[in-house]
């Protein structure tokens, strides 16, 4: 960016506008605040984390193009920033090529990572990276159909567009698939639809290699990466991350290498911002999983390991600032579920889980509460990231959801 950054809510101001507010969306505001930049959250329902603390927000179903397009001519913000999937991402590519707003990193990227589709297809397909077997399948005898014909079992069946693992599961033979097809049809984030079914791979471990596209000498793009990401899921969502996770050093140079391939082609000419990318390890070898264009769930763990965390590296991208992925120390978050269905919930135990060594806590805010529903993370830092990860599992255990005695307070 080379207009200067300005001062909130003036005529000089900088805007930027989240498209999508959850816990995420609501760092990546403060780290733009922190910068001085006025910030517009947008989610589709109200008192998102993100709304909570931006200058401005809206609610409305951003999958509705022409709620969408009256927002963002309303704001005229000079950046739209995605933060979700659910996006009407053909009015923001119309917007953007009309120059009436730019997107980040683009709205080709926008499109491409919205639904599993498209990524899969540009990074096994296009740039011919090495991704597990698969397949897409718009029914269940299409689904069962792939299957037979070679993906085998077992397997994953995914939505083509969720978020946090929802709709995923895994197929361990013909008993499951039925189940499966169901369980992703109600998990998809646009309802029912087109799913992905993928061969398995005996992969060691899964990384996130949280990969930065920042402005780089003699307006060049310089590609940056963090310190890997170790992370374990349940069902598909993420429950803990570290940060370094230990990797052969051909490991390491292999997921950076597929990392600089699949955040080049989506980022082109420019593309600046942070990418979260999801790789399978097996000793030297990588698969590349999948990508998201902004900031990852796993990567909360950057507020206690990195000098920049990856809200504030995703700001300063954007913005055309210079970025330091150096790693401060190790460290290791863990999630704290909401356990419960309810509205206005409080939290025992803080100060309890607070009295671990090294810990720090983020309760998102979230106006209700699910017994899956990611509600807070504790984080730890320490010498080493086994102690990190006890510590974090240990305060995370701490924080106790519950109905507030008085709901009418």
């Amino acid at each position: 960016m080379t207009k200067p950054l300005g001062t909130p809510l003036s005529p000089s101001a900088t805007r930027v506008m989240l498209l999508g507010s959850g816990e995420l969306g609501k760092e990546v505001l403060i780290a733009l605040q922190r910068l001085g930049v006025e910030t517009i959250a947008v989610d589709r329902y109200d008192n998102a984390p993100g709304q909570q603390v931006a200058h401005r927000s809206h609610t409305l179903a951003m999958t509705d193009p022409a709620q969408l397009r009256a927002v963002i001519e309303a704001e005229r913000p000079d950046l739209v920033v995605p933060e979700i999937e659910a996006i009407a991402t053909p009015l923001l590519q119309e917007l953007e090529a009309a120059g009436v707003v730019r997107v980040v990193p683009n709205a080709r990227a926008a499109r491409l990572t919205m639904d599993r589709e498209g990524i899969r297809r540009l990074a096994a397909e296009t740039l011919g990276l090495p991704t597990s077997p698969y397949a897409f399948a718009d029914t269940l005898d299409e689904l069962q159909a792939a299957i037979d014909a070679g993906i085998g079992y077992p397997c994953m069946v995914k939505p083509v567009m969720s978020s946090s693992g929802k709709g995923q599961s895994k197929v361990d033979g013909p008993g499951d698939v039925k189940a499966a097809w169901d369980y992703a049809q109600a998990g998809g984030r646009v309802g029912a639809g087109r799913v992905i079914v993928e061969g398995f791979i005996d992969f060691d471990y899964e990384i996130t290699l949280l990969t930065v596209r920042a402005q780089g000498a003699a307006a060049s793009v310089a590609t940056h990466f963090c310190a890997p990401i170790g992370h374990v899921q349940v069902h598909g969502d993420y429950v803990e991350s570290w940060q370094p996770c230990a990797m052969a050093p051909l490991a390491l140079q292999r997921a950076q290498e597929v990392a600089a391939a699949v955040t080049g082609a989506l980022g082109g000419d420019g593309g600046f911002g942070l990418y979260g990318v999801e790789l399978f390890v097996k000793g030297e070898q990588v698969w590349f999983s999948e990508v998201s264009p902004r900031p990852h769930d796993t990567g909360l763990v950057t507020l206690v390991t990195q000098w920049q965390n990856e809200f504030e590296l995703h700001a300063r991208a954007i913005l055309g600032l210079p970025v330091d992925t150096a790693l401060r120390s190790a460290g290791a978050s863990a999630v704290i579920y909401g356990g419960i269905e309810a509205k206005d919930i409080v939290f025992d135990g803080v100060a309890e889980a607070l009295a671990v060594p090294g810990t720090e806590l983020r309760l998102f805010g979230k106006p209700e509460s699910f017994v899956r529903r990611r509600m807070g993370v504790a984080l730890a830092h320490a010498a080493d990231t086994d102690t990190a990860r006890v510590n974090a599992k240990t305060a995370a255990g701490r924080v106790k959801p519950r109905k507030p005695a008085d709901p009418t307070r």
